[in-house]
């Protein structure tokens, strides 16, 4: 949609959020996984990358927005100020992956939740394979992923593979972590 010299301008967080480049393959991994998703997070931002860019991106990849069930990209924040992620999260095995899952776990798990199991590295979209196998060892009812751009392919195949629900926790995970929010 955009040439790499403005993508690399725009969005020189790419590399941090899990994707060092955009290839073909990364693009059509991202665009089945909202065409398949449950529930797509759509940034209510109308700068040129954040919604600006969503609608052409979806008409690019021919997916009907009128069929996504839409909601909040920040959906995760909305159920944490509605004080409903621990209720969320009671009496269900919670599965964790991303970098601040040992510490979040820890967090959860002072608060009677069931932390199930651990996947504390998510090394980008090449990792996608390595975590779903991961992923796949474990128990869960329920994953919080906060890994970056990954977590939306993470999330849909999660759901879809495993049969198990998958919510992009995103940065939520940093601030309950580093105490900028409480559960």
């Amino acid at each position: 949609m955009l040439p790499v010299q403005e993508v690399q301008e725009l969005a020189p967080f790419l590399p941090y959020a899990g994707v060092p480049c955009s290839t073909p393959d990364i693009r059509a991994m991202l665009a089945e996984a909202i065409q398949a998703a449950d529930w797509v997070g759509v940034p209510i931002s109308r700068a040129p990358t954040f919604q600006g860019l969503l609608f052409p991106v979806l008409r690019h990849f021919g997916i009907d927005w009128s069929r996504l069930k839409l909601t909040s990209s920040t959906i995760n924040y909305s159920l944490h100020q509605s004080g409903l992620v621990l209720p969320l999260l009671q009496g269900r095995r919670v599965l964790l992956i991303g970098s601040q899952a040992p510490e979040l776990a820890a967090l959860l798990h002072n608060r009677g939740i069931h932390v199930t199991g651990i996947i504390g590295s998510v090394e980008g979209v090449m990792d996608i394979p390595k975590v779903m196998q991961q992923t796949a060892e474990h128990a869960f009812d329920i994953a919080l992923v906060a890994a970056g751009i990954p977590a939306v392919i993470l999330c849909r195949r999660i759901a879809g593979e495993l049969g198990k629900v998958a919510l992009d926790f995103g940065h939520l995970a940093d601030k309950l972590v580093t105490g900028e929010l409480q559960l």
